[in-house]
């Protein structure tokens, strides 16, 4: 009866029309932006979209006056961490800080599935003010199996036993271990570390034949970045990790943090091997999740704190290999992989998009379609999101400046919508440190 009376309630909630008027729209394809335009929302959909006083049957519909407004897609973070280890307190905060900053859908990247699947359904019903949540089952080689992160997110069961994080060997059936991923409700298997060439085709090749995505690292060590454009996965993370494909001799494991030898890479203009890698992630559709302002960020950070370590690449070799992904039509995301403390008021994928625009040098159209479009074909829900079009969700943001004139605007929030439930930005509450635990950035 619960279950009944909650849906029932979630359902009314959306079920009123409501037009937001007058506004010009990016829709997040890459057209331009469309002035005086109307959006009509009927429950949590887009019911139509057309010149501003065109569109018939509006007349009952609340109004939201948008003039002078401009409105984007929601945005997604195509990789992010909510449960390692699992704090529900914490996960909540950042998605509350997500949603209300603009961010409609993320894509998490492995965690302990037991906690994520409840954020997952709390975030769909509209329990919790959160974006939706598409998240990944972990496959990796046994020796990766030894991390403690691995402990933390599968407390309870054998490491490397748990469907959300299976050790994979020669001897796995891979159509049993497919099928025990799927049983979590994961969009997508996440291939990992620690893996052959072979292993990684296999695992491929049975997920899509399960009908289930397969995201994977850009290099899964031993495994070589060619070798896993080549099996076909759907989206690879870390633009970083491609330059292995220059080395001589390949990392034998994910646990050697060796850094990429960055003067193996052409010294000027577009690296030769990269521009292979790139060519066949093209044929192939391959999106990028590069979670490039991570690495950007980390450089800065250690000219204050010299004493961390380096990450396996610079944030400028970062830039330049990202730069080249953008010129060869590569579809590129925008992916996080780090998490901001309890100062911070607005979500990391603002950064993703500060460097793709200011670093990268990709016009804010372009980045706008990545933090969009491009964003919900690499959670496998462009169907259903990544752009203001008609029959699609109503995820959007209201904006009270343009983004394209400085991506910056992207903080001008004047309210988000998603699945048709606006949330003003004055209704925002700050994450706390009681909520985020010692503050510190992960």
């Amino acid at each position: 009866m619960g279950l009944t009376f909650a849906g029932a309630a979630v359902a009314a909630a959306g079920d009123g029309a409501t037009l937001y008027s007058d506004a010009t729209v990016i829709d997040g394809t890459g057209a331009p932006p469309r002035p005086h335009q109307d959006i009509l929302v009927r429950g949590q959909r887009i019911a139509a979209v057309a010149p501003h006083g065109t569109i018939a049957g509006a007349g009952s519909a609340q109004r939201v006056d948008a003039t002078g407004r401009f409105i984007i897609p929601g945005l997604i973070d195509s990789h992010v961490h909510l449960a390692t280890p699992p704090d529900a307190a914490r996960a909540k905060a950042v998605l509350r800080r997500n949603l209300y900053g603009g961010v409609t859908a993320v894509r998490d990247m492995a965690d302990d599935l037991r906690s994520v699947g409840e954020l997952a359904r709390e975030a769909l019903a509209g329990e919790i003010p959160a974006p939706d949540i598409y998240y990944a089952a972990l496959m990796a080689g046994p020796p990766f199996f030894e991390d403690p992160r691995v402990q933390q997110a599968s407390l309870g069961v054998k490491p490397g036993a748990a469907p959300w994080m299976q050790a994979i060997d020669d001897r796995t059936d891979l159509r049993t271990a497919v099928t025990l991923a799927r049983g979590t409700s994961a969009t997508a298997i996440k291939i990992y570390a620690d893996l052959p060439a072979s292993l990684v085709k296999g695992i491929t090749e049975e997920a899509h034949r399960q009908h289930i995505l397969v995201w994977a690292h850009s290099a899964v060590f031993p495994t070589r970045p060619a070798d896993v454009i080549a099996a076909g996965v759907d989206t690879v993370s870390h633009v970083c990790y491609l330059a292995y494909q220059v080395e001589p001799v390949m990392l034998a494991s994910y646990e050697d943090h060796t850094p990429v030898h960055e003067a193996l890479l052409a010294a000027k203009g577009d690296d030769p091997v990269i521009a292979g890698l790139y060519k066949a992630m093209r044929e192939h559709g391959t999106i990028l999740d590069a979670t490039g302002s991570l690495f950007v960020r980390h450089d800065t950070e250690r000219k204050a704190h010299p004493d961390r370590k380096p990450l396996r690449c610079t944030g400028s070799t970062t830039t330049r290999l990202t730069r080249q992904a953008w010129k060869a039509g590569v579809p590129i995301s925008t992916g996080t992989d780090n998490s901001h403390g309890p100062d911070h008021d607005w979500p990391e994928v603002d950064d993703e998009l500060v460097f793709l625009a200011r670093d990268v040098g990709m016009p804010p159209l372009e980045v706008i379609r990545s933090a969009t479009l491009i964003g919900a074909r690499a959670a496998g829900q462009d169907r259903d999101m990544g752009s203001v079009e008609p029959g699609k969700l109503a995820n959007f943001v209201v904006l009270t400046a343009d983004p394209l004139a400085d991506i910056g605007n992207i903080r001008k929030i004047d309210r988000v919508v998603k699945r048709g439930r606006a949330y003003p930005r004055s209704d925002y509450r700050p994450t706390t440190r009681t909520e985020m635990g010692d503050g510190d950035d992960d």
